[in-house]
């Protein structure tokens, strides 16, 4: 689906640079996505966060500070 019509940027664009590490300001300045008319910032802002948000590695980042005795203390 196109999302920024202005610069013809489609969402798997956006979810590949959002999963290859790069959040909105960087994708935006490589694609050019929000930046004339401005309609499709929003969508484009919730597409990166939500590919952010489906990426593991925040869990095994955190699976390194888990232990059995850090969840007795909740």
């Amino acid at each position: 689906m196109i999302v920024c019509v202005c610069r013809r940027v489609s969402d798997r664009e956006i979810a590949r640079h959002a999963h290859a590490g790069m959040n909105f300001d960087e994708i935006q300045f490589e694609l050019g996505v929000a930046t004339q008319c401005g309609r499709c910032e929003c969508t484009a802002r919730d597409l990166v966060q939500q590919c952010h948000a489906s990426q593991p590695v925040a869990l095994i980042d955190n699976a390194a500070d888990w232990s059995p005795s850090a969840t007795a203390r909740v």
